[in-house]
């Protein structure tokens, strides 16, 4: 099982869950993980499984006006690079690309009922480009606008990570 984790973070907390995703995916098979900015524009060769990452931006996936304010919100100490493409952006380069493969989403977002999530909204765009989703998309919480990542949060998402990965690998076992 090949599986390639796409993340966007601006304070550390949506990167810290990706990579926790991934450890749960690795005991299973092999893991790219990437920061949206930096992933390919094109899923690596035998991608199987693609796992996005976002965090929650005015209820929903972040735009290039909610990066902007989530920097000016952030301490200079995590100050946040906003010029970067966001999940949105990248997921809309996938256009033609996918052929059956499998995808999953999770955001990080505060706990309120008025949060929204980021993972449903990607999770209606790969699906609108031919994905097959997996699983009702994650939310794992953190603790202010800036974080950290709630304790226990990090276990579930490796927990959930290699759940992921197990049903992949068995779907393609039984083919």
């Amino acid at each position: 099982m090949r599986a390639t984790v796409v993340y966007e973070s601006m304070y550390g907390c949506t990167r810290d869950v990706a990579l926790a995703v991934a450890e749960g995916l690795a005991t299973v098979g092999a893991v790219d993980v990437d920061e949206v900015g930096d992933a390919a524009r094109e899923l690596p060769v035998g991608t199987q499984l693609l796992v996005v990452g976002a965090p929650t931006h005015a209820r929903g996936l972040s735009r290039p006006r909610t990066r902007a304010d989530a920097g000016h919100r952030a301490p200079r100490a995590v100050l946040p690079d906003t010029e970067r493409i966001g999940a949105r952006e990248w997921i809309d380069l996938l256009r033609g690309q996918v052929t059956g493969i499998r995808a999953a989403t999770f955001d990080t977002r505060v706990e309120s009922r008025l949060a929204g999530s980021a993972a449903s909204r990607a999770a209606r765009l790969l699906d609108r480009r031919g994905f097959q989703l997996l699983d009702d998309p994650h939310g794992f919480v953190v603790e202010g606008l800036t974080g950290p990542v709630r304790t226990g949060e990090l276990d579930r998402a490796r927990e959930w990570g290699a759940a992921l990965g197990r049903q992949v690998a068995g779907a393609l076992a039984s083919h």
